[in-house]
């Protein structure tokens, strides 16, 4: 659900870490832990492994010794702001072929809904998830494409060309997302404007999610409880 993910849709070139998105039930995490175990992988920050923290909407950290996947870092959530929870995220899976096997990532616009928050490195790699599945699938996209594109694409002049080409679409769309009159009517600087202050209203929504949650953190690092 992160960096290798973004990898394996073609958006990124290189992760340092494995990001996971987990069914957090009691049979599954023993079974993560086995897998933990294998991979001589230590919990490394704050909070410790527990159950509560992942229903919470916290990540777990931790990092691998196996020499197979030495110093690799392992981040996984269960829950995650706007996002649908693990049982729908997984019946949406994609699963993609790899060279030792396939994997199951997270859908494409799942993906991109989880990369809304404040930080500000999400937002480029957003932004090329969503142009590189347009551009390799614009010459003969589904509906569902075009609703995606339409209401995720972040690159005002590829926003204006989507909207042209699906006029009508987009314009059954735009009391979802009223920036796409601005797209309708080819003006590129309102538009620009109008998606800066959509992730900003994004960044500020992220901010507040966490407040609660820094908060829990900040008690367990001066070993207070949670």
């Amino acid at each position: 659900m992160g960096g290798q993910a973004c990898v394996l849709y073609g958006a990124a070139e290189f992760s340092r870490d494995t990001d996971l998105a987990i069914l957090a039930s009691p049979d599954n995490l023993d079974a993560f832990r086995t897998a933990l175990d294998e991979l001589q992988a230590t919990c490394i920050a704050v909070p410790p492994f527990d159950r509560r923290f992942l229903e919470m909407g916290l990540a777990l950290h931790f990092r691998c010794q196996h020499p197979g996947a030495q110093d690799m870092r392992i981040d996984v959530m269960s829950k995650m702001r706007g996002v649908d929870d693990f049982d729908v995220l997984w019946e949406r899976r994609t699963t993609l072929e790899t060279l030792e096997g396939t994997v199951d990532a997270m859908a494409l616009p799942d993906l991109v809904q989880a990369k809304k928050t404040q930080r500000d490195k999400d937002w480029p790699m957003l932004a090329r998830l969503v142009e590189t599945n347009y551009f390799a699938h614009r010459a003969a996209p589904s509906p569902e494409q075009v609703r995606f594109w339409l209401c995720e694409l972040r690159t005002p002049v590829l926003l204006i060309e989507a909207a042209a080409g699906q006029p009508v679409a987009a314009a059954g769309l735009a009391a979802r997302r009223p920036l796409l009159e601005y797209a309708l009517s080819g003006d590129e600087a309102a538009l620009r404007s109008a998606l800066r202050a959509e992730e900003d209203a994004e960044r500020e929504a992220d901010r507040e999610y966490w407040v609660p949650l820094r908060a829990v953190l900040e008690r367990l690092r001066h070993g207070a409880e949670a």
